[in-house]
């Protein structure tokens, strides 16, 4: 098992790096100057031009810029944002919380909603309410995430009057002590209900589906004639392997957690890191979009490491020689 997880983890190392070579081509690649953005496009000082990209050391060669960032990371330091002028892993910091909040709050709540419903339409294959809830399932399945969160915000925003609109936070009451948690949990109620009901039917479907595979292997049907009872068979055989591509699954949602939802961030003006990446991406910040693409390929790397480890702990067949 140790030799199983060294070797996950250093996979998951390389991956990183890889990634992180890639992406800083990629990025610098891209058309758009952003010291130019940054200057203006009203008569822009040639020389304040020359001084800024000197000062953020776009003036070297490629390969130059790379190993000054690499020697950078290694040191903990991620540059400063072009775009902001702070430091990167400051910006980062500020906008981690309310992403984490946000994009957890949410798949946790699909992991739990659509498993539990798929093992229970699993469980009454061909009735009305597997029906209904499949339905469902593809219904949602086929709506873009903004275009679900302007919908509910019109209804229970604009129509209804019962929830904010959008931010995180009621600015101009200034609350303190619970006041202040309540009014986190009312502005997180609309974003959090678009990521849930967007990701639910993935978690339905895997259920429903690997449920009822399970079930017709041979070693079932032998269980079922021995004389074993159905709901032993279910929650010792029929579950436990059932469950195995939901938790893959659930683990590559996660390993996205940070940036997974920017349109959704967007949508409710959600002070987050996907919506600091979109942000980003449309101004050329080279520092705070290889800041924000490392995390997200760290946390891909560390997710799919925790992901491999339960994954052999709950069925050591794959576990490496």
């Amino acid at each position: 098992m140790k030799q199983y997880i060294l070797k996950r983890v250093l996979t998951g190392i390389l991956a990183v790096v890889v990634v992180l070579v890639l992406n800083f081509f990629v990025i610098h690649a891209a058309p758009g100057d952003p010291i130019r953005i940054l200057a203006g496009r009203d008569n822009p000082s040639e020389e304040m031009i020359v001084e800024l990209q000197k000062k953020y050391g776009l003036d070297q060669p490629i390969y130059l810029q790379l190993v000054s960032y690499l020697k950078n990371v290694i040191q903990g330091d991620f540059g400063q944002s072009i775009l902001y002028n702070e430091p990167v892993m400051s910006l980062i910091g500020h906008t981690m919380g309310p992403s984490l909040l946000l994009a957890l709050s949410g798949a946790i709540l699909a992991l739990i909603i659509g498993t539990l419903l798929g093992l229970y339409a699993s469980r009454h294959q061909g009735s009305k309410i597997d029906t209904f809830f499949s339905g469902l399932a593809y219904l949602f399945n086929a709506m873009p995430s903004f275009w679900l969160g302007i919908m509910l915000i019109m209804i229970f925003a604009s129509w209804l009057k019962i929830l904010p609109t959008s931010g995180m936070l009621d600015l101009r009451a200034n609350y303190t002590g619970l006041p202040y948690y309540i009014d986190i949990l009312k502005h997180l109620i609309l974003p959090v209900a678009t990521l849930s009901l967007i990701q639910i039917p993935t978690y339905f479907k895997l259920a429903q589906t690997t449920v009822l595979q399970v079930t017709s292997e041979d070693f079932i049907t032998t269980f079922k004639a021995t004389g074993m009872s159905e709901k032993k068979i279910f929650y010792k055989y029929v579950l436990k392997n059932a469950l195995l591509p939901t938790i893959t699954v659930f683990g590559i949602s996660l390993a996205y957690i940070v940036t997974g939802s920017a349109l959704v961030e967007t949508v409710f003006a959600w002070p987050g890191t996907g919506r600091l990446m979109l942000d980003a991406i449309m101004r050329r910040d080279y520092p705070l979009l290889m800041g924000i693409y490392l995390i997200m390929s760290i946390s891909i790397a560390v997710m799919m490491v925790i992901t491999d480890i339960v994954y052999a702990f709950i069925d050591p067949r794959i576990r490496y020689k």
